[in-house]
């Protein structure tokens, strides 16, 4: 997937704000936040979207640097929303799986909108 962004980020080919790396993940600021604090997690390798397809080594180190990352920005305690947009009903604009951490400021109480 060459013309990936989310690829072109993990091989370093566009420059992005690392929060975190590891062996199969690496995280970063979202460039259009949703919140005062918006994270991406993403695995290095790439997958359209959560499934079968993914190794469970790469599904745990996604949620493994979940809460690495809510340290790393500040909201380990205050809280964050943890959120995996899955294919085009759930509005997943970037065709490669990604985990969003979104905190910073009290969220309203619905976790989904329909429209």
């Amino acid at each position: 997937m060459s013309e990936c962004v989310f690829c072109m980020i993990a091989r370093g080919e566009i420059p992005a704000k690392v929060v975190y790396s590891d062996e199969h993940v690496i995280a970063f600021d979202d460039i259009a936040p949703q919140a005062p604090v918006h994270t991406l997690i993403i695995p290095k390798v790439h997958y359209d979207r959560m499934g079968p397809d993914v190794p469970s080594e790469v599904t745990c180190a996604l949620f493994a640097a979940v809460p690495k990352v809510a340290e790393a920005k500040g909201v380990a305690e205050s809280g964050y929303r943890v959120i995996v947009n899955n294919g085009p009903d759930a509005m997943q604009t970037v065709e490669h799986l990604h985990v969003h951490v979104i905190g910073g400021r009290r969220m309203s109480h619905g976790m989904v909108n329909f429209g």
